[in-house]
């Protein structure tokens, strides 16, 4: 792991991460010596102030968390592409970027299995009530009669919201259980065999399972409303693995202290730490995951080859192969 002091002159290629937190940079650090550029660790922890310094010499700048905002891109002169270490890039002004001509990429193709476990995990902890159970059987209370309602899978109805890699796999674990009818909403989508297309409204009212893969723009913050939520049955499980923003919270936990829906399973939030005073909280009937979904050992070294990758690419002149701002 490199972290820079001095500046860079200009005609040595520079390649800067602004976020830290992997075990290790090794792969970063070989392949971009491979080409004559130079690796470095500059954390920002998220602080947008201190952005500006530490991308004014890089040629290519390699995000997970901290926003790359339009103030910080309008001064980067010298960056060729901004890639983000995983898959939502809604923390860099996509647009500001293309305006500069700098590139923006992500890697889609990591993690997924790891998450669809993780919707798959968060589900059955919600159906089966893992957390309350095992907080009871800790405290030394021991009941084999029903203490809350659990109702079985076979039969009933799953909604995805988004069917991209990751939604797929999740289906594909999930087709297991029985489900009588799979419902999709996804407008980009080539759906198989069995699965009908619906929209995302008819998804809340009749499916008992719901699991979110959309990402999240402007369009898509808070899909998941009091209205949408209130169209919900009392027997639904919701779950979000995809970005925080997609769910008003605050509607959330009401619809879940009043029981106008069976639980949650979220391991994503907006913001991220969450403020744990929120009401969400408290209750019983969800289970959170503090946004781990993506990981395993080989996930984490995936991505982080993939994105040092991309940043080989561009390097050597040519476009990412994740480009998402093409002009």
């Amino acid at each position: 792991m490199s972290v820079l002091s001095p500046k860079l002159s200009a005609d040595v290629l520079c390649v800067v991460a602004i976020d830290d937190g992997y075990e290790a940079y090794d792969q970063e650090t070989k392949l971009l010596e491979a080409q004559g550029a130079k690796f470095f660790l500059r954390p920002c922890n998220g602080d947008t102030s201190k952005v500006l310094n530490a991308v004014s010499d890089a040629d290519v700048v390699l995000v997970r968390e901290t926003p790359v905002p339009a103030s910080v891109i309008a001064e980067m002169d010298r960056c060729k592409a901004i890639i983000r270490y995983g898959i939502g890039v809604d923390n860099i002004d996509q647009d500001a970027a293309r305006k500069r001509q700098i590139m923006v990429a992500n890697v889609p193709d990591y993690g997924i299995d790891e998450v669809s476990s993780q919707a798959v995990a968060l589900a059955l902890s919600v159906s089966r009530h893992i957390r309350v159970h095992d907080r009871d059987v800790r405290a030394g209370r021991w009941s084999t009669g029903v203490t809350a309602p659990m109702y079985r899978w076979r039969g009933r109805t799953l909604g995805l919201i988004g069917y991209g890699r990751i939604a797929r796999m999740t289906h594909e674990k999930l087709a297991g259980f029985g489900f009588d009818r799979v419902l999709v909403h996804d407008p980009s989508a080539v759906f198989p065999v069995g699965v009908q297309q619906a929209s995302v409204d008819e998804i809340c009212a009749q499916a008992d399972l719901i699991s979110l893969h959309a990402p999240l723009t402007a369009s898509t913050r808070h899909l998941i409303n009091a209205k949408r939520l209130s169209l919900m049955r009392s027997t639904a499980i919701l779950v979000n693995t995809a970005r925080g923003g997609l769910i008003d919270l605050d509607a959330l936990a009401s619809a879940l202290r009043e029981k106008k829906i069976l639980g949650a399973g979220l391991d994503v939030f907006d913001p991220e730490p969450p403020d744990v005073s929120h009401p969400i909280f408290g209750l019983d009937n969800v289970v959170v995951t503090n946004h781990i979904g993506w990981y395993s050992q080989e996930a984490m070294r995936d991505l982080q080859r993939k994105a040092a990758e991309e940043a080989v690419r561009v390097l050597c002149g040519q476009p990412p192969k994740n480009w998402l701002n093409p002009w």
